[in-house]
């Protein structure tokens, strides 16, 4: 993997990777290499693999070690990586953090368990987690409560942000969550505290509203990389209009994309459907489309490509 860590600066489009698997559900090396081609194509900035999409709690420890190796290998030091690691043992989470981070890790992408419920409860899940990885060990905080039913208040976050130097960048997934953006900015602007990265989720849904409010960019797994990587650079070199407008011609397919849970088997079966998975298989308990699932993908399939083309 590349040298360069992720840090407070970190800005662009890393995109979530899911894990690819053959018909029988075994992780296939050769749709990942090709997943991996697929996004170097795309210039996206960064990849972060063995999150939610990458289907990691259906991995076994062996299969996420390989799987690990297997994207370095191939990225071959060209972007930085991020690692889910994610775990409801914090002493595992800390031994898989290590081991990725031995193979070149970029960082760290970790959620907190779920069901905290106080705020003192979150900041010290963190105390524990951040202190025993360390200040060389970069972290990005997913703030994803529509998944771990824990909410992260800003009050938080901030004392979070500076007690931890190694705490360098959120993952906003919350919904709503404008204001946070809003209230983290204030905050780093009027130098009252330490400023960091800030890359959004939820498949985008909300990428326009974020990046003005002041998001960094993307950390999403929307199945037109392109698109995000377009946008997010028009949107830094002040293009604003054309931006929206891009992103406007995705929006149906964006939006189908982004239901919780089944989500990541329609994402998987567009990028089948790009000649860039060789199955669109998720493991089992996951999602799968009906035949009408697929009729309904159909229709916002060819209404995005006559959108595109009509542009061009």
């Amino acid at each position: 993997m590349t040298d360069r860590k992720i840090d407070e600066g970190t800005r662009g489009v890393f995109i979530i990777a899911p894990t690819p698997f053959t018909d029988r559900g075994e992780v296939d090396d050769r749709s990942t290499d090709a997943l991996v081609d697929f996004y170097l194509e795309c210039g996206v900035t960064g990849m972060t693999i063995l999150g939610v999409l990458g289907e990691a709690p259906k991995l076994a420890p062996s299969e996420a070690h390989a799987f690990l190796e297997r994207v370095s290998k191939r990225v071959d030091g060209r972007i930085p990586i991020v690692v889910g690691a994610s775990n409801p043992g914090t002493d595992n989470l800390i031994r898989f953090s290590r081991t990725a981070m031995d193979l070149g890790a970029a960082g760290l992408m970790i959620a907190p368990p779920p069901r905290l419920r106080t705020d003192d409860q979150v900041f010290a899940y963190w105390d524990e987690v951040l202190s025993r990885l360390g200040p060389d060990t970069p972290v990005c905080y997913q703030d994803y409560p529509q998944i771990t039913d824990t909410v992260t208040s800003v009050s938080v976050l901030h004392r979070l942000i500076d007690r931890f130097a190694n705490l360098v960048m959120l993952k906003h997934e919350e919904s709503p969550g404008l204001g946070k953006i809003t209230q983290l900015r204030q905050r780093s602007d009027r130098r009252e505290g330490r400023r960091v990265s800030i890359l959004c989720g939820n498949g985008g849904l909300h990428l326009p509203q974020e990046l003005r409010r002041g998001a960094d960019g993307a950390m999403t797994g929307y199945a037109y990389p392109e698109m995000l990587v377009r946008v997010c650079a028009l949107f830094f070199a002040g293009e604003t209009e054309a931006a929206e407008d891009l992103y406007d011609l995705h929006l149906p397919l964006l939006r189908h994309e982004q239901q919780l849970g089944f989500g990541l088997a329609l994402r998987k079966e567009v990028l089948h459907r790009r000649g860039i998975l060789a199955s669109a298989v998720t493991r089992h308990p996951g999602p799968r489309l009906t035949a009408r699932d697929h009729e309904e993908l159909d229709q916002l399939l060819a209404r995005l490509n006559r959108k595109l083309h009509a542009t061009e």
